[in-house]
């Protein structure tokens, strides 16, 4: 880890100052651009709302709240985001879009309800819309019986939200509903893994921890391994227990692809849908019917309320969909979003859609700017591939940057990320890679 200290760390943070004096050349530019659209009398697109709603919105870190923020802005709605004090440092409380910023408790905190009703009722706030992180989505869903009196709450109840954050309830339900999902085995001792017949099926399978795991969830080692030895030795390195349960899930070949979804009493009113990667840093919206429909029905069956990201899998050999997982919380797809004017609408609003909105056709791909360019930089001895990354950059749209609030993609890349980075430093930690989407440095035992 000294290496970082004496290294990478350091290099990061020069990097970042070098680019500082051309981000703020562009920024600077859009903010005079603004001054004089709105002396002309523009509202920059920003329309009156009827019915004008106070809208809270967590995750105050992550690009997805900023990008809620903006979409309630825009529809004339007033904005307040907030986050854990580990994270005030946000460049997104700078956005035009939001109107005012608080800290709250960690979720898990026995104070992090009455946090957030102090705030509810200190603002007026209409509806909360939690932008989760996997840690906070359960805490969120435990303070509805607290705001429920006081403000609507678009979050996945209580009684369901174990269901669907648990990768091997989730599939038992979908099968029981007759909706295609991998075979799953919950896995609580290493020896139901080094016992366990795998010659009785056909496809391999890997494991997952149920609970969330920023660094080995990308872990996707095939299961049985050539030989027991070295199945046995892999099961030994990860921390099973029945108070870290795992799941051991069929491995299915294919083509993966991600969703998010907005639902209202089992009504998807909000939906998208894109290929799927590792790293999930870029979004580009296919249609995909099938997936659609296998989200209505599971979203009608369990009466679904809230934000719930389904990961499906397009089997090589049947041609399938098959669910994969749901994570109820937003996904960074609604990125794809950051044109369409019927989004606050579908979130705030009771009525009945005829059909859930979905990303525009004039909507580009959306991607992180400064993850391209690491990628860029990292494979300029594949020409190939860095013009592939060069293809990404000119036909899409970053998903920070925004010519009307230019404020949080400077502060973002030069006050968030260089403070964290800074941090880090002082606590020594380490870090794995910088996600700008969700705004924290990846580390191993992280948030």
């Amino acid at each position: 880890m000294t290496e970082q200290y004496f290294g990478k760390t350091p290099l990061t943070l020069i990097a970042l100052f070098l680019l500082l004096p051309f981000n703020a050349l562009i920024c600077l530019t859009a903010l005079i651009a603004c001054m004089i659209a709105r002396a002309r009398g523009s509202k920059l697109g920003r329309v009156e709302a009827e019915n004008p709603k106070t809208v809270l919105v967590s995750g105050g870190k992550m690009t997805k709240a900023l990008q809620l923020a903006r979409s309630f802005h825009q529809a004339g709605h007033r904005v307040i985001l907030i986050e854990s004090p580990r994270y005030w440092l946000t460049g997104h409380r700078f956005s035009t879009a939001v109107d005012r910023f608080y800290t709250v408790p960690a979720p898990d905190s026995p104070n992090y309800a009455k946090a957030l009703l102090d705030i509810v009722q200190r603002e007026n706030v209409d509806t909360y819309v939690p932008v989760c992180s996997p840690v906070a989505s359960l805490f969120d869903s435990k303070a509805i019986t607290t705001l429920a009196p006081h403000c609507d709450v678009v979050h996945v109840s209580p009684d369901v939200i174990e269901k669907l954050d648990d990768k091997h309830q989730f599939a038992e339900i979908s099968q029981s509903l007759d909706l295609l999902a991998p075979k799953s085995f919950r896995i609580t001792h290493a020896e139901q893994v080094t016992q366990f017949d795998f010659s009785q099926y056909n496809r391999q399978f890997i494991l997952k921890s149920i609970r969330y795991d920023s660094v080995r969830r990308l872990d996707l080692t095939k299961l049985p391994m050539p030989t027991p030895a070295e199945t046995a030795a892999f099961v030994a390195t990860l921390p099973i227990s029945e108070e870290n349960p795992w799941v051991m899930q069929e491995f299915i070949p294919g083509t993966e692809y991600c969703t998010h979804g907005t639902l209202r009493d089992g009504e998807l009113r909000v939906h998208c849908c894109c290929l799927s990667s590792a790293f999930q840093i870029n979004y580009a919206s296919v249609d995909a019917p099938e997936i659609e429909n296998w989200i209505r029905h599971y979203g009608k069956a369990l009466a679904l309320t809230g934000q719930a990201s389904f990961d499906f899998i397009q089997a090589d050999d049947d041609g399938k969909y098959y669910a994969i997982e749901c994570n109820p919380r937003t996904h960074s797809a609604i990125t794809m979003f950051y044109n369409h004017p019927g989004v606050a609408a579908a979130y705030l609003e009771r009525n009945t859609l005829p059909e859930p909105i979905r990303p525009l056709s004039s909507s580009r791909p959306t991607y992180w700017l400064y993850h391209e360019l690491w990628r860029l930089l990292t494979h300029l001895n594949s020409p190939s591939y860095a013009l592939e990354r060069l293809k990404v950059i000119a036909r899409g749209k970053d998903a920070v940057f925004d010519w009307r609030d230019p404020l949080p993609f400077l502060m973002l890349h030069h006050w968030h990320v260089p403070l964290l980075l800074l941090r880090d430093l002082r606590e020594r930690r380490g870090w794995l890679r910088i996600d700008f989407n969700i705004g924290k440095l990846v580390q191993l035992g992280g948030d």
